[in-house]
C-alpha cells in the first residue's frame, strides 16, 4: 500500500496515462489472423484469384494484422491520419446511423474508400496493396467490441483491471490476453471456429452491412464491462463464447465483403 492506495493502482493509472499517446489495436495478432485464416476458406475463386493478384503469395492471415504493425511507422500518416480509421463511436442508447463519422473518418468511411481504391484501375499496385491490407483489418476491428467505442473511455483503454494478476486495461483483455489464455495458434482456433460455423451462418453473418457489424459490436460492448476491476476464470468463461462468435463473425463477413467486391461484373450483349 502506498498512501492507503494499492500499489497495482497506482501503476496501473501511470500504464492508463501512458496509453494516451498510444493507438489501440484490435483483436491483436492471433485474432486478426483467426479472421483472415477463417475468412480464406469461405472465398469465392475470382476473390482469391484477385487478392494474389494484388498481394502476391502474402495471404489473408499475413496482411491482417499489417496496419497495425504500421502504426510504429513515425510517419505522420500512420501516427495521425490513419489513427481514426480503427473504430467507430457509438454512443450508448444510438445506432451507427444516428451518429455523424467525424471529418477524419472512421473503420467505416475508411473501409468504403479503400474498396474504391483497390477497384481503380489507376491506382498503383503500392496504393491497392494498403488498401487491401487495410480491408482485412478493418473489418475484423468492427467485430471487436470495444471498437464500437462510447465516446467516454477510448474504447475501454481508460477501464483499469487486473487479468489473472496481471495489470491491464479492458482493451487490451479483449484485444489480446483473453485470447492468448486460451493458448492456441491461429490456425488452431480458426480450424475449431470453421468446423462450427453452418451454412446458415454463412448467410446470415454475411449480409449483413457494416453499420450492422459496428451495431452489434456494440450492443455486446455495454455488456462486457466488469463489476470488479479483478478479471479471473469467470470472465474469461464469460468471455469466450463471445470471442469465438465475433471472430466466426469476422472471417465470414471478411470472405462475403471481398467476394462482392471482385464478383464479376455480367457481361452485356
Amino acid at each position: 500500500m502506498v498512501g492507503g492506495f494499492p500499489m497495482f493502482r497506482l501503476i496501473a493509472s501511470a500504464l492508463a496515462v501512458t496509453a494516451l499517446a498510444l493507438p489501440a489495436s484490435a483483436w491483436g495478432k492471433t485474432g486478426h489472423r483467426i479472421v483472415g485464416e477463417v475468412a480464406t476458406t469461405y472465398l469465392s475463386e475470382p476473390a482469391a484469384t484477385a487478392i494474389e493478384d494484388v498481394l502476391g503469395p502474402e495471404g489473408l492471415a499475413e496482411a491482417s494484422d499489417w496496419p497495425d504493425y504500421m502504426r510504429s511507422n513515425p510517419d505522420s500518416f500512420w501516427r495521425s491520419e490513419a489513427n481514426p480509421w480503427h473504430y467507430v463511436t457509438i454512443p450508448e442508447g444510438q445506432t451507427y446511423a444516428d451518429v455523424t463519422p467525424p471529418a477524419n473518418g472512421d473503420a467505416i468511411t475508411a473501409l468504403a474508400n479503400f474498396r474504391a481504391t483497390v477497384l481503380d484501375p489507376a491506382a498503383s499496385l503500392e496504393e491497392r496493396q494498403l488498401a487491401l491490407r487495410f480491408i482485412v483489418h478493418l473489418v475484423g476491428d468492427l467485430q471487436q467490441p470495444l471498437h464500437a467505442g462510447n465516446g467516454t473511455d477510448r474504447g475501454g483503454n481508460w477501464v483499469d483491471v487486473v487479468f489473472f494478476e496481471e495489470m491491464s486495461n479492458l482493451h487490451e483483455v479483449w484485444d489480446e490476453k483473453l485470447i492468448q489464455y486460451e493458448e492456441l495458434s491461429y490456425t488452431e482456433w480458426a480450424n475449431w471456429l470453421v468446423q462450427k460455423i453452418t451454412p446458415a451462418d454463412l448467410g446470415e453473418w454475411g449480409a449483413a452491412t457494416p453499420g450492422q457489424w459496428a451495431d452489434e459490436s456494440a450492443a455486446i460492448r455495454d455488456t462486457i464491462y466488469p463489476e470488479s476491476e479483478i478479471l479471473s476464470y469467470d470472465y474469461a468463461y464469460m468471455a469466450r463464447p463471445i470471442l469465438n462468435q465475433q471472430m466466426s463473425k469476422g472471417g465470414v463477413r471478411l470472405a462475403a465483403y471481398l467476394n462482392a467486391m471482385f464478383e464479376p461484373v455480367p457481361e452485356t450483349e
